[in-house]
């Protein structure tokens, strides 16, 4: 079945919960056979099944990505799951030293050092947000000074 815009219900459910899991807005209509498949079947139909928590899922994928060394893909993982409250980074970082001691240091560490670059990032965005708030404020009381 298809909506209105020719969405079908699958990609419909997969994108609603892609923007659930990393907490952005994906378009619908990405054309390609990859996009079908990620968004038709893994987060339609697997992502959304019963029994495990997103919060589950998301450590079971942390755990999954950190033993292949998959450091790009764990910030990805992890700003969402910090973006979404479902780890604090107090838990990310205890994820790490436990998957230090299963996958192997090195392995393990990549995923600290994930942590270590997502929380920064996070704080630059805070702080040049806070720098634009500040100067939007400054801006108003000009205007209503003036």
């Amino acid at each position: 079945m298809t909506d209105g815009n020719g969405v079908s219900d699958a990609r419909a459910r997969g994108v609603a919960m892609m923007n659930q899991v990393y907490g952005w807005e994906m378009p619908a209509d990405i054309p390609g056979d990859f996009f079908a498949v990620t968004a038709d079947h893994l987060f339609a139909d697997i992502w959304t099944r019963p029994g495990l928590s997103l919060r589950d899922r998301r450590l079971l994928l942390l755990g999954a990505i950190t033993a292949q060394g998959q450091g790009d893909v764990a910030k990805i993982q992890i700003n969402a799951a910090l973006h979404n409250e479902e780890l604090t980074e107090e838990q990310v970082e205890e994820a790490a030293i436990f998957l230090c001691h299963y996958v192997g240091w090195p392995l393990g560490t990549g995923l600290n050092n994930a942590l270590i670059a997502v929380k920064a990032d996070r704080r630059k965005a805070a702080r040049t947000a806070a720098k634009a708030a500040e100067a939007s404020q400054a801006d108003s009381a000009e205007t209503t000074a003036g």
